[in-house]
């Protein structure tokens, strides 16, 4: 048996990264209250589409520039160059290297300004607020006994509560969910500054929820061809099988991320989605059988063919190989001032320095 185990070490914004509701997910029949929700959906995400994703990515681009920079000068302005050249944990003035970390992490009062996190996004997950404007709702009680009515302290009774909602936790805890967490709309599940396991195998569910990580629901469903994903600043460690992200309909930007070792693949998708891979890191397993980075589900060649499937400024290490596909997804404003190129896929181990669950301590830089 597999127990599942979820560590919420740093934070969950319910609506910080994706511009796409879930429109069908999870809907066996409709009624007419399920048909009330999935039309209030589909409005909404037909508000928040970016006719010109170009614009996006490349403001994305710009901001990854402007924090490498100011990385780059804080390494002049400190001593902590020879141990970041040598490998080792940096010590000395909090260091960030890409512009969502740098929006936040080195200010040693983000304990007190949460709301901060919310303002820090960038990508097509720019205009996501989570809890932001809601009142801050601290777990303090890590049971799940009653799911039909949790009790108020639990983290079932914030997160199914309506209206935004700033989620923290008191303290470290393991909670183990008797059933799956609903989690309603405009939620923030942030564990900045404790260390709390969410266990169980009923996981956590988003259902008519605004902007949720959902790259497609059904290769039946082509209303998701208007999803818009940004996916940015991540290591995929060891050990990963595949997935990273894999995708249907729409358009998805990878950027300056570092894939390391994957076990079948690293990005997929179907139904025709298009893909643009800017400034990533991957270095292919040993395995020869598994160094191509992209895989394609549900088509022939002759289909994928034409699917729009882009790699710009990619890094290939240990034989990694990127098919693309389709036209060139390269018609974009680079003649503008304020537009500039992605950063060189050399530089996303950098970029990706320290994702993952960091050791906040309020008061402190994190």
């Amino acid at each position: 048996m597999v127990r599942s185990v979820t560590k919420v070490a740093f934070i969950i914004l319910v609506t910080f990264t994706i511009v796409i509701p879930c429109l069908e997910a999870g809907i066996a029949e409709f009624d007419d209250y399920l048909k009330a929700q999935a039309e209030a959906a589909r409005k909404l995400a037909l508000e928040t589409y970016v006719p010109n994703p170009e614009e996006i990515t490349e403001d994305l681009n710009l901001h990854v520039h402007k924090a490498m920079q100011e990385y780059e000068l804080d390494l002049t302005n400190n001593t902590t160059r020879r141990e970041l050249r040598q490998g080792k944990k940096a010590r000395g003035p909090c260091q960030a290297t890409n512009p969502i970390d740098r929006c936040w992490r080195c200010q040693k009062n983000w304990a007190n300004d949460r709301y901060r996190l919310a303002k820090c996004g960038r990508g097509f997950g720019r205009r996501a607020t989570g809890g932001l404007g809601g009142p801050i709702y601290v777990v303090t009680n890590p049971s799940d006994n009653n799911v039909a009515e949790p009790a108020p302290g639990t983290l079932r009774f914030g997160a199914v509560q309506k209206g935004p909602l700033w989620i923290i936790f008191k303290t470290s805890m393991v909670i183990t969910l008797q059933q799956e967490l609903m989690v309603s709309s405009d939620k923030t599940i942030d564990g900045r500054g404790v260390n709390v396991q969410i266990k169980g195998g009923g996981g956590i569910t988003m259902q008519f929820v605004n902007n949720v990580m959902l790259l497609g629901a059904s290769d039946n469903f082509s209303g998701d061809k208007i999803m818009q994903v940004t996916v940015a600043f991540n290591h995929f460690g060891q050990g990963l099988i595949q997935r990273m992200p894999r995708v249907r309909w729409g358009f998805v930007h990878v950027v300056n991320n570092d894939y390391t070792h994957w076990l079948m693949y690293a990005i997929g998708g179907s139904s025709g989605p298009t893909l643009l891979s800017q400034g990533n890191r991957f270095i292919a397993p040993n395995n020869d059988a598994a160094k191509e980075i992209t895989h394609r589900d549900y088509a022939s060649p002759d289909v994928w063919k034409n699917w729009q499937w882009s790699s710009v400024e990619d890094y290939f290490m240990n034989g990694a190989k990127f098919t693309e596909s389709g036209k060139q997804v390269t018609n974009l404003p680079y003649k503008k001032q304020f537009i500039m190129k992605p950063r060189p896929g050399i530089y996303a181990n950098r970029l990706t320095r320290w994702s993952g669950a960091l050791p906040c301590v309020p008061n402190k830089p994190c």
